[in-house]
């Protein structure tokens, strides 16, 4: 070894070591993330795969973060059809607590996420750590998917507010919620974080053109099962 090798190695392990302790929180606080809203949808309106195509858009979502280490479920409700029963959003996401990307605990519980929980605005981030832009900024995006009624429970079979159980985006209509907590109402309803009011639009509620219409872009919310 020559001596400019001799000189420059040290200071080039020193900085290779620094670089590393740097980014160790990130990858920490990323990996305890167990709880976001996503931060782009899968781009099909209402049709999302299915419930195994959310997941799977969830997972894929985490991973990229650094948070893929867990089984992740999409918050989504669907209604029994075709011989299958009803799917509650609220069995699918394990027992909790939930913590967003920036590690503060959105709810502690199943009871307390459908109760008084810590969602807001500055808490309903993305698996990126971002904030979602709500009602005010452009454009808005605060309309959410999940099928559900407030308790995290499907909608009876009948009128679809899942837009085919997420398989359709010429179809029904979807269920949304705000992230944000704002309404056009001061009635609790237009502002609850998971059923606020369903989809609209020119093409009837679930393709990507009507959820933009609304204020929404076909978003929803992971929770790590696990």
């Amino acid at each position: 070894m020559n001596s400019f090798a001799r000189i420059i190695s040290p200071a080039f392990v020193a900085l290779a070591a620094i670089s590393v302790l740097a980014s160790a929180p990130a990858q920490v606080q990323s990996a305890d993330t167990s709880f976001f809203l996503t931060s782009n949808g899968i781009g099909n309106g209402g049709n999302l795969g299915g419930l195994a195509g959310a997941d799977n858009h969830c997972q894929t979502l985490a991973q990229a973060a650094g948070a893929g280490g867990k089984t992740w479920r999409a918050y989504l409700s669907t209604q029994a059809a075709d011989g299958a029963p009803a799917v509650n959003a609220r069995d699918r996401i394990g027992k909790g607590p939930w913590k967003n990307a920036k590690g503060a605990v959105v709810a502690k519980d199943v009871a307390e996420l459908h109760g008084t929980n810590g969602l807001t605005k500055q808490s309903a981030l993305s698996e990126k750590g971002d904030v979602i832009n709500g009602r005010g900024d452009t454009p808005n995006r605060h309309d959410v998917l999940t099928g559900s009624q407030a308790d995290g429970s499907a909608f009876a079979a009948g009128e679809d507010r899942t837009c085919r159980n997420w398989t359709s985006s010429t179809q029904g209509a979807a269920m949304v919620g705000h992230s944000d907590r704002v309404g056009l109402r001061d009635d609790d309803a237009s502002k609850s974080w998971n059923s606020s009011h369903p989809s609209r639009g020119p093409d009837g509620g679930c393709s990507q053109a009507d959820l933009k219409s609304t204020g929404g872009d076909g978003l929803f919310y992971c929770f790590a099962a696990n």
